[in-house]
């Protein structure tokens, strides 16, 4: 069986349309960072609602100012940067709600020790009389 010119022609033009359908996809940019920028608002708010500026103040600044940072390179069209710095900034702000907890739940221990202590105080003062 012999091959056609025509045949070397099509082999040729698939294969041209293979290279180009792959080059474009490589060459494809990743969809605005929209949801990692509301991820990192939300993770943002999550933080202040757990006193994270009482409790991790220099994460919650450090979220709070790549978020504004992320929000800045989006408005610049800087999309790549901006997904890069919502990024960070949800988890500055995930860290600082998570110290935020654990400082509210040590306090709460702390309190429950304390009534633990004095409910032992009353009952020894009790035996003893």
């Amino acid at each position: 069986m012999t091959i056609s010119f025509a045949h070397i022609q099509r082999i040729r033009a698939a294969l041209a349309a293979t290279v180009i359908g792959c080059a474009l996809a490589a060459c494809a940019s990743l969809p605005p960072p929209t949801g990692e920028l509301q991820g990192a608002q939300q993770a943002v708010s999550r933080a202040d609602q757990a006193d994270a500026d009482q409790h991790a103040p220099d994460l919650i600044a450090a979220a709070r100012s790549e978020l504004s940072r992320a929000q800045d390179a989006m408005a610049r069209g800087d999309e790549d940067t901006a997904r890069r710095f919502a990024l960070s900034a949800a988890a500055d702000a995930d860290l600082a709600n998570a110290r935020s907890r654990e400082a509210a739940q040590n306090n709460e221990l702390t309190q429950r020790r304390a009534e633990i202590a004095e409910l032992r105080n009353r009952l020894q003062m009790g035996d003893s009389r």
